[in-house]
């Protein structure tokens, strides 16, 4: 088979691999794509974009059922299951289009298959078993993602015991679910089915919900929850997942010391995730993997010359965005673009759409303690804002941590209705590197939800207004 040349292919087509493309193609560099299944990736297809039309559609029957508080009513509301499961199927088919258009605008080759490492600067590419393409490369990019972790004795079989897979195309919802994890994967799909009538249980390890967030809006969003009428076990595990005729048998080792059974419906297990190194040519080469991601420096390098990762597969934080961040600066330091710079993972934003949302970027207060700072607080409540009350959504947080000495805006973290929105205007406070003073003296819009950032900060300071 003919070899085909380029200066870069990717390997993978998620929001971490095209993104890496198209900007390659941007700085007059031949590029390649070599995507296995689905454009867009995990992400697009089956994580970010879909679970998010699907909460869009528990969010609606969560206010048609709460109508009366904004002077409405409504009889007989019910939803369609198979509807919602295929608006959601069509937006992500519609996005993944989307970015097959982009790749072929930026002048960028696609490939269909499964790509691998096939010597020194050489990538081969195979559907179904036969060879398609053979590529060569000064650069090869890996970005296979991840996908979902699995525990002895709990594996998913696709049917009774889901992965985010099959729980976002169920063909009925079930009466009864059991949700094994509090991350965001498994937060948001308990929220889903909560909002929805099922009856949610959720199991986490350790010893809150949502553990990567501050104590503080983990405990928050605890308390939502459970008056969601949501059963949460913390500090807990699953011992065993016994299928029956009628569902699953849970064996629940609390953090009480008791052990109980739980039968319901459904499993969705929500454990975390693993790096896709498998098949893609890894052996025999100086790329080093370490609890399933791949090694790489501040500039996404493996230890093999010319060979670099992004994204999921080079390991947390587990974030499209990130990967896109990843793919961009991997590119711009192989073409030596001046200004290319390494990730700085304090300035990451992390979303949650769970009901209410959750987003953070940055330190949490302990961490920021931890790490020697000596730290100024702000709170403010969604209560004391007059956007959030007109909306009905009166609950929620916004908590800012500064460095006393500096002013240095360490970390953000809120809880409550759009924070996922909100984040941003602190991602950009931190890329600035903007100081307590900068935000005082910024002026916010009112009324708007974003006016309680300006006064979490005000509080930090002890010139807090509405409160």
């Amino acid at each position: 088979m003919a070899e085909t040349s380029f200066d870069i292919v990717v390997v993978g087509g998620g929001p971490g691999g095209y993104v890496a493309a198209i900007r390659s193609a941007q700085l007059g560099m031949r590029t390649a794509v070599v995507e296995r299944e689905h454009l867009g990736g995990i992400c697009l297809n089956w994580g970010c974009i879909p679970t998010k039309a699907l909460l869009r559609s528990s969010e609606i029957n969560h206010l048609l059922h709460n109508l009366d508080a904004y002077g409405f009513s409504a009889k007989d509301v019910c939803f369609d299951v198979a509807k919602m499961v295929a608006r959601s199927r069509k937006v992500a088919g519609q996005l993944s289009k989307g970015v097959q258009h982009l790749l072929k605008k930026n002048k960028v080759d696609l490939f269909d298959g499964a790509g691998r490492i096939d010597g020194p600067g050489k990538v081969a590419v195979e559907k179904d078993g036969k060879a398609v393409a053979a590529l060569a490369a000064k650069h090869i990019i890996l970005a296979t993602g991840a996908r979902a972790r699995t525990l002895p004795g709990l594996e998913p079989d696709g049917e009774r015991i889901w992965t985010y897979k099959e729980a976002m195309v169920p063909d009925a919802l079930p009466k009864s679910l059991l949700v094994v994890g509090s991350g965001a994967i498994g937060i948001e799909f308990a929220s889903f089915y909560n909002d929805l009538g099922a009856e949610v249980t959720v199991v986490e390890v350790l010893d809150r919900v949502l553990p990567v967030e501050d104590a503080e809006i983990s405990a928050l969003a605890h308390k939502a929850f459970e008056k969601q009428g949501m059963t949460l076990h913390v500090g807990s595990t699953v011992k065993a997942l016994d299928k029956t005729k009628a569902g699953v048998t849970a064996t629940i080792a609390k953090g009480d010391g008791k052990t109980d059974k739980l039968s319901v419906d459904r499993v969705v297990l929500a454990v975390g995730i693993t790096g896709n190194v498998e098949n893609i040519g890894l052996d025999g080469t100086k790329v080093t993997v370490e609890n399933g991601h791949v090694v790489v420096d501040e500039w996404m390098r493996t230890g093999e010359p010319g060979v670099y990762a992004i994204g999921d597969l080079a390991g947390p934080p587990w974030l499209a965005h990130k990967a896109s961040h990843e793919g961009v600066l991997c590119v711009e330091r192989i073409a030596g673009v001046g200004d290319a710079h390494p990730l700085d993972i304090s300035a990451v934003p992390g979303c949650t759409y769970c009901r209410p949302q959750v987003a953070s970027i940055g330190l949490t207060e302990q961490a920021a303690k931890d790490a020697g700072h000596e730290v100024r607080v702000g709170r403010f409540p969604f209560l004391g804002n007059g956007k959030a009350i007109a909306l009905g959504e009166p609950e929620g947080l916004v908590k800012t941590v500064f460095d006393a000495r500096t002013g240095a805006l360490l970390g953000a973290h809120m809880i409550g209705a759009e924070v996922t929105e909100l984040i941003q205007g602190f991602a950009v406070a931190k890329t600035l590197e903007t100081t307590e003073l900068d935000l005082m003296r910024t002026i916010f819009p009112h009324p708007t939800l974003s006016e309680m950032m300006h006064e979490s900060v005000l509080d930090a300071f002890g010139r807090v207004i509405h409160m």
